[in-house]
């Protein structure tokens, strides 16, 4: 038996350019996957955000780039927060696991891990 599960990420980069860009969601996609032993296959759907300072690419690329052609995505933008973290990108990945396996756990790499510093701390 198995169970839909969402999974969350985000990262940030130092600047807006689209290798900078694609690099950071390629490795944060990277990091979700390592970090709780799934495949690309495990992969349901993605959904991105970026914050209104990124707009050099589309992070979905980053997945099509690593070769996830068949996995659904869409891309979104974050609502402007004055107090936001700048230049992040966030994801948040459904996967299918099975039913008793834990609970997936997120993955905030760079700046973001200031975001939950509760959930990114754990190993």
């Amino acid at each position: 038996m198995r169970s839909l599960r969402a999974l969350r990420g985000a990262t940030t980069v130092d600047r807006d350019g689209a290798a900078d860009l694609l690099g950071a969601t390629a490795e944060l996609l990277r990091a979700m996957l390592d970090r709780n032993a799934l495949g690309v296959g495990d992969v349901v759907s993605i959904i991105f955000t970026t914050t209104r300072d990124l707009s050099s690419s589309d992070p979905s690329r980053a997945a099509r780039e690593l070769g996830w052609d068949h996995v659904p995505v869409l891309c979104m933008s974050e609502i402007s927060v004055p107090t936001g973290l700048a230049r992040c990108v966030r994801v948040l990945m459904h996967v299918d696991v099975p039913h008793e396996r834990a609970r997936p756990l997120p993955v905030y790499l760079r700046k973001a891990a200031a975001l939950r510093p509760d959930l990114a701390s754990r190993a």
